[in-house]
This record gives C-alpha cells, sequence and structure tokens, in this order.
C-alpha cells in the first residue's frame, strides 16, 4: 500500500475497481487515490510528472481525463483534492517541448483538448479543491482555475504567463480569471504575465486560503485535507445542487439565475419531502444514480 501525503493515509483503490491487488502500473503520471476511515469520501488526483514538472503533455492530459472520468462515475466521492507528487511544483503549465514537434493543426487540437479537459474539472458534479504547493504558470494555474476552490502555501507562484512566450491564455485563463478577480485584475495579470505568491493571490480572491508552507512542502495540501473535511459530513446531492446552481447562475443574468436556483432547490426539496416522506432515512446519503432509477426525469438536469 503507499501513503498519501504526510497524514500517512493508505491509498485504497488505484484505477477501477476496488481495493488494489497490485501496484499502480509502473510510469503513471497521473494516479487516483481514495481515502479511509474520517476521510472516507474524499478522493485525490496526484500529478506525477517529475521530470518535466507536472507539465501537460499529452500522455499526462489523457490520464487525466482518464481520472476524471472515473471519478464522475463514482458514487462514494464526496470532494476531490488535486495535489502534486512533484515537491515545489504544481503544474507548470502546457510542455512547450512537445508543442515545438507539433504542426499548427496538431496545435490546434491540443489547445482545443486542454481547454475540454479544463471544461471536464469544472463539471465535476463535486466540490474540487486545488492545493497549490509551488509554482501554477499558464496551463497549470488555468487548471487551478477550474477547480471549485483553491488553497495555496504563501511561498507557492502563480501566474498567466503566456503573453511573456509570445502566447495567449488558451485553456480557460481568459474567462475564469476575471470571474475570479474581476475584469481589471485579470487584464493586469493576463497583459504583464506577472507572477504572484500566496499571500497576494489571497489578497485578491484568486485563492480561498494561504498557509506558510512546512518543512515536507505539503502545506497547501494538509490545508486542503482540512477544507475537505469540512465538506464531507455535509448532505452530498445539496452540496452537488448547490454547485450546480452557482455554476449554472454565474453564466447568465440574476433573473434567470434565481430561476435556477429555485429549480435546484425544488430538486432537493422534491425528493427530500416526496421520494422518502415519513421515513427515517436521511435520503441525501442516497447515491444520486439509486435516486435517478426512480426519477428518471431529472437525468438531464443532473448530468449535462
Amino acid at each position: 500500500m503507499m501513503r498519501l501525503g504526510r497524514a500517512g493515509r493508505e491509498l485504497l483503490r488505484w484505477g477501477r475497481g476496488g481495493p488494489p491487488t497490485a501496484a499502480p502500473r509502473r510510469g503513471a503520471e497521473v494516479l487516483v487515490g481514495a481515502a479511509g476511515g474520517e476521510s472516507s469520501g474524499i478522493a485525490e488526483i496526484l500529478m506525477n510528472r517529475p521530470h518535466a514538472r507536472n507539465s501537460l503533455g499529452k500522455v499526462f492530459v489523457n490520464e487525466l481525463f482518464s481520472a476524471l472520468e472515473q471519478l464522475r462515475s463514482d458514487e462514494k466521492v464526496r470532494v476531490v483534492v488535486f495535489k502534486s507528487e512533484v515537491k515545489g511544483v504544481f503544474c507548470a503549465g502546457a510542455d512547450l517541448k512537445e508543442r515545438a514537434k507539433m504542426d499548427d493543426a496538431e496545435v490546434g487540437h491540443f489547445v482545443k483538448r486542454l481547454r475540454n479537459l479544463m471544461d471536464e474539472i469544472a463539471a465535476l458534479p463535486v466540490p474540487t479543491i486545488a492545493a497549490i504547493d509551488g509554482y501554477a504558470l499558464g496551463g497549470g494555474l488555468e487548471l487551478a482555475l477550474a477547480c471549485d476552490l483553491r488553497v495555496a502555501a504563501s511561498s507557492a507562484k502563480m501566474g498567466l504567463i503566456e503573453t511573456t512566450r509570445g502566447l495567449l491564455p488558451g485553456a480557460g485563463g481568459t474567462q475564469r480569471l476575471p470571474r475570479c478577480v474581476g475584469i481589471g485584475l485579470a487584464k493586469e495579470l493576463i497583459f504583464t504575465g506577472r507572477q504572484i505568491d500566496g499571500q497576494q493571490a489571497f489578497s485578491m480572491g484568486l485563492v480561498n486560503h494561504t498557509v506558510p508552507q512546512n518543512n515536507e512542502g505539503d502545506a497547501a495540501y494538509q490545508r486542503a485535507l482540512t477544507l475537505a473535511k469540512e465538506i464531507l459530513p455535509q448532505a452530498p446531492f445539496a452540496v452537488k445542487m448547490g454547485k450546480l446552481a452557482i455554476n449554472r447562475g454565474m453564466e447568465v443574468d440574476i433573473a434567470s439565475g434565481m430561476a435556477i436556483e429555485g429549480m435546484c432547490y425544488a430538486q432537493v426539496g422534491y425528493l427530500q419531502n416526496t421520494f422518502l416522506k415519513g421515513t427515517t432515512v436521511d435520503f441525501l446519503k442516497l447515491g444520486i444514480h439509486s435516486i435517478l432509477l426512480y426519477f428518471p426525469l431529472y437525468k438531464g438536469t443532473l448530468n449535462s
């Protein structure tokens, strides 16, 4: 069995299926771990490409897609934490060495795939937390922006640095950064390609929490785990509907957003008051797919 971070929690599952019968495949760049005990329900996506500082290469991206697909269908997962196994770096952005070998068509296709990857992260139905213990630059920051919550070590470095290389953020940075920190700050950060530390990121609202780095180099990860454990005891279906209401509501005017909130609230209220009315069972602890067996009309809203 392998350990996840300083807390020494055991990795309970690798790849698809239940408890592991063998070690993860040799050379995997993205690993999926699930915690047990009081942390049961917290899944981790572990980025492990040390020779390239977790840069977004083809294999790395393909394995991230596979990890997301695995977690999306796992009803036991309540929170997902994105963590680097490479000390001092979260994700260094696009793999420019791979990119240099691509023709224009291949570059366009790969950037579109990166954009789709970030959309897939944002679309996970459960809360996601980026634990930024080191550099998160370019596509690495775009990955963190696709998460719901971000925790950074005060010494971590973040920035959309594409303009310093004659490029433009192409995996959602021009859209998610202004939604996070406001248009003016986003323009300033993108126009200058400036790198900021964890404390500066916290002051402008880019990250939810910042913590001093520890000797192990995983202070942000430890704080992200604490945050994930705060979410764990809350009603999972209500949390998912809250995320859906916020995400969809931010895309429209406030009147339409209020209508979306009303629809999400109605789903929670309907299931609570009708599906198990008069019983002592907490329906919110049931898996969504179990509920959908009885209420197929909700499939489009929950899975779209």
